[in-house]
């Protein structure tokens, strides 16, 4: 038989997207694949994948006789984004009104995924793994290496051409190159702990510091709060006078330039 694997590489289906169609975790569509026969899925996940890749179960046609057209490929792929579909609106909370369809595809991805490893054994690490994962979402706009980090990575993994270049491209190569150069000292044993002490020591240190000049910042902000507030003769600041407020800050603040 066909491998199914090659088919679906063919028809740029993804296993998370087959997964969502099929109703059942990603790691258990792997699981189906590895299946030798067809007939060994369960009959109703069998009965689905028929349907889309619109073969009769009475027909006895072989998956390894189909031929990929362009209009089977439009076929398949209506099928799917309309079973996908269902699945979304049952499931999903999220409003995906004002976004193009590549962006709701991506996101329902996404949420399908964060789901499915959030629910999986490895739940603890999954845990701080997306934690972490959205801390760097919050910090993209303002930290552009974060986007480097990520292109770098769907490079490794094969998702993304090692050519293909988004962003800055002159910023993002030289990033890639530098990255490379300490994962390839990583990975071949060239780093230790007792190396790196030193570093990391420095490392901490300035994140320390950041962050004590953040709090110092933040708590003098309070400060001239507290004073605007008082000068205004608010209590509080609220959405009426938060404009007013605002703008005796910034005035407080230019009194000591």
């Amino acid at each position: 038989m066909r491998s199914l694997n090659d088919l679906f590489q063919e028809l740029g289906i993804s296993k998370v997207r087959l997964a969502k169609y099929l109703g059942v975790s990603r790691q258990m569509v792997y699981n189906y694949l590895e299946l030798e026969d067809l007939n060994k899925w369960p009959k109703e996940k069998k009965l689905l994948l028929l349907k889309l890749l619109d073969i009769e179960e009475s027909s006895g046609e072989e998956v390894g006789n189909i031929k990929v057209t362009t209009d089977y490929l439009m076929s398949v792929e209506g099928r799917l984004n309309q079973g996908v579909k269902n699945s979304v609106d049952m499931e999903t909370q999220f409003d995906f009104k004002g976004l193009d369809k590549d962006s709701q595809v991506l996101l329902s991805d996404i949420t399908y995924l964060l789901k499915e490893k959030l629910s999986s054994e490895e739940h603890k690490e999954n845990y701080y793994a997306i934690l972490y994962l959205y801390h760097l979402l919050q910090s993209l706009d303002n930290v552009p290496e974060i986007k480097y980090i990520f292109g770098y990575m769907s490079k490794t993994t094969g998702f993304t051409n090692p050519e293909e270049y988004k962003f800055q491209e002159d910023k993002q190569f030289v990033f890639e190159g530098i990255l490379y150069t300490a994962l390839t000292l990583y990975n071949n044993g060239g780093a230790s702990r007792s190396k790196l002490t030193e570093s990391h020591k420095k490392f901490v240190q300035e994140i320390k510091q950041k962050n004590e000049e953040k709090l110092s910042r933040t708590q003098q902000l309070n400060t001239i709060k507290i004073q605007a507030l008082k000068e205004l003769g608010y209590t509080s600041m609220n959405e009426e006078n938060a404009a007013e407020v605002l703008e005796k800050i910034a005035e407080i603040e230019s009194r000591k330039i």
